[in-house]
């Protein structure tokens, strides 16, 4: 198993790709927390890996807050000695153009998006310092490496500014053997996603800038983090890694 006896925490994880990666991670032998702000959906997500097979924790965080972080990671080094992976999964997205959002709106976007990642990274360093590495993944987008007329602006602009944050970490904390890599999916096949595209429009504008013709799938995305997590992308650092079809490719 390529994640066995991993230690990993995966903030978002209730529910869309945060669940996936944690149903993947627990079949590859890795110990899951899963961090969401929202305590029924985590606690059914638990049960949903222990259905199939998998071995899960909930804790209840909300990203934001300091205190949640500080929380997290002493309970973690408390019950399994630390955190080996991070995945910074959590993030919101109000779908509302510049001239159309209000200022409350744009922070709270940001407070869950850029600061929920911010402080993921600042409270699990000490940690993974002292175990002598870790690896970081942030959830980007295709949003974080291009300007996407079909996205609101703040969300291309708290993306970006997570694709950034991941190359700083890794560049500055590389010589602890800690690496930090982001993802950045195109649209993915989630169910909020299908609802949204059962306007025809909206669908031939999202499959038709993809040149693989579909949506990237929760399998597509949870496999690109076992990858990064694991040995195999030991020497991959400061990546921002495109799950995209080709979407960035022209």
């Amino acid at each position: 198993m390529r994640l066995a006896n991993k230690r990993a925490l995966i903030t978002g994880g209730a529910q869309g790709i945060g669940l996936a990666i944690a149903g993947l991670f627990c079949r590859e032998g890795a110990v899951v927390y899963v961090a969401d702000v929202k305590k029924d959906q985590g606690d059914e997500a638990v049960r949903q890996l222990a259905a199939q097979g998998g071995s899960g924790k909930f804790v209840e965080l909300d990203v934001s807050s300091e205190a949640a972080w500080r929380e997290a990671m002493r309970r973690m080094e408390t019950e399994c000695g630390g955190v080996d992976i991070l995945v910074n999964n959590a993030g919101i997205n109000i779908r509302k153009v510049i001239e159309e959002m209000s200022g409350e709106e744009l922070d709270m976007m940001y407070n869950v998006n850029i600061k929920g990642v911010f402080l993921g990274i600042k409270y699990v360093l000490p940690i993974m310092k002292k175990l002598g590495g870790g690896s970081i993944i942030n959830m980007s987008s295709v949003c974080g490496l291009i300007g996407h007329k079909y996205t609101p602006e703040a969300y291309t602009t708290a993306k970006g500014a997570i694709t950034l944050l991941t190359r700083s970490i890794a560049s500055r904390y590389g010589s602890f053997n800690i690496r930090c890599n982001a993802i950045c999916p195109s649209t993915a096949d989630t169910p909020l996603v299908r609802e949204m595209l059962k306007d025809p429009q909206r669908r031939q504008e999202r499959l038709g800038e993809v040149p693989l013709g579909r949506m990237a799938s929760l399998e597509d995305i949870a496999e690109a983090a076992v990858y990064l997590a694991s040995d195999a992308g030991s020497f991959i650092n400061g990546v921002a890694l495109p799950v995209d079809g080709g979407v960035t490719a022209y």
